[in-house]
């Protein structure tokens, strides 16, 4: 643990001149306000450093819009990216007339999800490890008009180009599904995911490998150690922020979007996750897969709440582009100790009980991680309490189920909608623990609903011009 005068003498030892103070908005993006380093103190540590929140998306109205950001001294790392030294700081949110934390705060209710956990006896401490795959572009064009609508990306990996002329083309594309994993000269990124792995590291991450993804066209993924659940959400974010500032300096442009490139597989962040208590994991045992009954349990949780779970952790309108059939997409919400096609699947720990954890394979790095992870936390935490058998495991291959078979398999939701509509409808197991408010979930539905639903119904498609425009 950091204190604040800690973090106060590193100001002063390191010569800092500005401290960024980053602070994440309802969607689940960085926001930032960088203040001169004289203007911390150890009243930033409690009372915080105010600050307008009218225009930041999904919180306050323009009449009620004073707002305190708390800095978290466990946060800090000197920015890489600055020309000047520069301490960035990640905070969370608090009204400064009450005192109290916000309740539209993500990093907020990610802290009472963790309360929650204690207050159940279940546990003490909820361990989350995202896995967030990206695509790594050379060129990203797109824009919608009254009268126009396109997208444009390009990769000198894609297959695509495997004919173009690169005065000259040297070949080594990856085939599509074919980037798991060739070394160079087919693997062209090598050097560029090391220099992100070790700034991260520079930030506090603790890192542990790197390597290219399934599909053509630069997919990736860089790998860190799992970590107590707001502290991996913290992680995440400096994944994210590292990971696209390092391919700005190169030239490049990356995203975390689910399905970018079309006929390939898209990018998911399957999330391990376990609960320990006393020092103990609580997920091994002598059940299916050496998992204890507590874990499946947790399991049926999950599964039961997965449709209004996605509402949270695959919370774009793209997302649902990735969860369909034939990509190595976890759309069957069913659980298995080898299935891929599983949502939820248990890796393999060995004789090792530390190891032993599940891991949810729908989320994506669209994702608000503090509200995904707190929500899967109550989603488990509710198959423990109410003792929800998660059925049998789905041990066989999909593709080799019959048709009735398959219809016994429940689904993802085929929409964000339906996947909103299901939150609508369950959400007791969010609010009822006081982790999620009405007031938030009913925010997160209309600002869904409003800004990414119904445009996206409002406009013409480029493909509904092959399909109908000789009608």
């Amino acid at each position: 643990m950091t204190t604040p005068q800690e973090i106060l003498n590193m100001i002063g030892d390191d010569k800092i001149k500005m401290v960024d103070l980053k602070f994440i908005d309802m969607p689940g993006t960085w926001q930032h306000l960088t203040v001169y380093h004289n203007q911390i103190d150890e009243s930033s540590f409690t009372d915080g450093v105010p600050f307008d929140g009218s225009s930041i998306r999904g919180w306050k109205a323009i009449n009620e819009s004073d707002m305190t950001m708390v800095i978290d001294p466990n946060t800090a790392w000197v920015d890489p990216f600055m020309k000047e030294p520069t301490l960035s700081v990640i905070c969370y949110i608090k009204e400064p007339r009450t005192g109290e934390p916000y309740n539209r705060c993500p990093r907020v209710i990610a802290q009472k999800a963790i309360d929650y956990l204690v207050a159940s006896g279940v546990g003490d401490t909820a361990f989350f490890g995202p896995e967030a795959e990206f695509f790594i572009f050379d060129d990203v064009r797109f824009d919608q008009t009254t009268n126009a609508g396109y997208y444009y990306v390009d990769s000198v990996e894609g297959r695509w180009n495997s004919g173009r002329e690169e005065g000259p083309n040297l070949g080594h594309k990856p085939g599509y599904k074919g980037g798991y994993f060739p070394v160079a000269p087919t693997d062209t990124f090598q050097d560029i995911r090391t220099e992100m792995l070790l700034t991260m590291a520079d930030c506090g991450v603790p890192i542990e490998k790197q390597h290219h993804e399934v599909a053509t066209g630069g997919q990736c993924e860089l790998g860190f150690r799992f970590g107590k659940m707001i502290e991996a959400a913290d992680w995440l974010m400096t994944y994210k922020y590292v990971i696209k500032n390092v391919a700005k300096k190169y030239g490049q442009s990356v995203t975390f979007m689910p399905k970018p490139i079309y006929g390939d597989n898209g990018s998911g962040m399957h999330t391990h996750q376990s609960i320990w208590k006393d020092g103990q994991p609580l997920f091994a045992g002598g059940k299916y897969a050496g998992l204890s009954e507590s874990a499946l349990y947790y399991i049926g949780g999950i599964l039961k709440h997965a449709p209004a779970l996605l509402a949270l952790t695959n919370p774009s309108t793209n997302s649902y582009k990735r969860l369909v059939p034939g990509y190595e997409a976890p759309v069957n919400l069913a659980y298995s100790q080898g299935n891929r096609s599983a949502s939820v699947r248990i890796p393999l720990s060995g004789d090792n009980p530390k190891a032993k954890r599940l891991e949810f394979r729908c989320p994506d790095a669209t994702c608000n991680p503090y509200l995904a992870f707190a929500a899967m936390l109550c989603a488990g935490l509710d198959g423990i309490k109410n003792k929800i058998d998660p059925g049998s495991p789905l041990d066989k291959n999909i593709y080799e189920l019959s048709p009735e078979e398959l219809g016994l398999i429940p689904s993802t939701p085929a929409s964000l909608e339906l996947a909103l509509e299901a939150l609508e409808q369950d959400h007791k197991f969010l609010t009822e623990p006081g982790v999620f408010t009405e007031d938030f979930i009913e925010a997160w539905i209309s600002y869904k609903l409003d800004t990414e639903v119904n445009p996206m119904r409002l406009r013409p498609h480029p493909y509904e011009f092959s399909l109908y425009y000789d009608a």
